[in-house]
């Protein structure tokens, strides 16, 4: 053990005095996660795709005002 801990002794201090983590990447995943099971399988990558952008692109599908929009 303290080998190994030798052996990565800067991943370790690195860990403890960087406030960098990779929740955002797990979070992120778990949304995708969350899309491929609700969608009970797509047809083809592409689709897929489409649907991770749909749900995690952040576009704002109901803005207030609309530029040029007649009313």
């Amino acid at each position: 053990m303290a080998r190994m801990i030798k052996a990565h002794w800067e991943g370790v201090m690195n860990a403890f005095t960087s406030p960098i983590t990779n929740a955002r990447a797990e979070g992120i995943n778990r949304k995708i996660q969350w899309i491929k099971r609700k969608a009970c399988g797509y047809r083809n990558r592409e689709r897929f795709r489409m649907a991770i952008y749909f749900h995690l692109g952040g576009l704002d599908l109901y803005p207030e005002k609309l530029s040029g929009a007649h009313t």
